[in-house]
């Protein structure tokens, strides 16, 4: 049996934190107070400000903030600027200190013969509800979220995706890859988490671009485009950020509308802030 690392303890805070969260994405607008958010989610307000805060590392008034429309249009800013320093400097800077360490390599469908790619998978608990892993042999080549329980829904998304590929449950082997992603303990440039990103040129090129978005930052779909130098991808450009299927580690979440809205994300709203917020305070740590 591998000696793998466990995670954090906040990952069995989620569900309490992820009604706070659908809760207000609906009221931000009226700041609602702790006692507020603390009724709804039936505690008391002292026991939900102390499950919040260990969850996110903020209190639930500085995460309503970090996810507010003004908080994004602040982040938007300077989201050009974000991606020419991290195409300059080598993914360098303060913000970066605190985001995953990723080595990454790309491979078209083509560089499997359609019939011989082996991928394990596994469940694995995360600071944002149950995660799925799937592990090609260079490296993680998914990672995805379970909702309501539904394993197979999960599963089958991912499936989709590599059509022909074996598929083989592995929670083993994948133990590590999850608790890598999502520790950020075990985040380390000496020993850096290592992926596989099979798809398009295209979207591999999308893919790559997120991964130079640091941590507390954000970016928008027209900014990937102009890097790339398809000023008028805008829309190609989202079609491959919603197939993106190393979720977290591969930061869709961080691509924001040029208005500063969410817009959409393929494992639900409620969890993009979640993702926002709870990144917000490890930067703010």
């Amino acid at each position: 049996m591998l000696d793998t690392p466990s995670l954090p303890p906040d990952s069995a805070d989620y569900p309490t934190v992820r009604r706070a969260i659908e809760f207000l994405s609906t009221r931000w607008r009226d700041q609602p107070s702790v006692e507020d958010v603390a009724a709804e989610v039936g505690l008391s307000p002292s026991h939900f400000q102390h499950v919040f805060k260990r969850w996110a590392g903020l209190t639930p008034k500085a995460f309503l903030q970090a996810i507010t429309i003004e908080r994004a249009r602040e982040l938007l800013r300077s989201s050009a600027s974000v991606l020419d320093a991290a195409y300059d400097v080598g993914l360098s800077g303060p913000s970066r200190l605190h985001d995953l360490f990723v080595s990454h390599e790309a491979l078209t469908p083509g560089d499997y013969r359609r019939d011989d790619l082996v991928l394990r998978y596994g469940f694995h608990p995360s600071p944002f509800g149950e995660a799925i892993v799937v592990v090609a042999p260079r490296g993680m080549a998914g990672l995805g979220f379970v909702d309501d329980g539904d394993r197979p829904l999960a599963l089958a998304d991912m499936m989709r995706r590599w059509p022909r590929a074996e598929f083989v449950a592995d929670d083993e082997m994948t133990a590590l890859a999850a608790a890598r992603a999502f520790d950020p303990a075990l985040w380390r440039p000496d020993a850096p988490l290592r992926i596989v990103m099979i798809g398009t040129d295209f979207e591999v090129r999308v893919w790559e671009t997120l991964l130079r978005v640091p941590m507390g930052r954000a970016t928008t779909y027209s900014d990937i485009a102009v890097k790339l130098g398809k000023p008028r991808a805008a829309r190609a450009v989202g079609a491959a950020v919603g197939r993106n299927p190393i979720s977290f580690v591969v930061p869709c979440h961080r691509v924001l509308g040029r208005s500063g809205a969410l817009t959409g994300y393929h494992w639900g709203l409620a969890r993009k802030q979640a993702i926002i917020g709870w990144e917000a305070g490890r930067v703010a740590g």
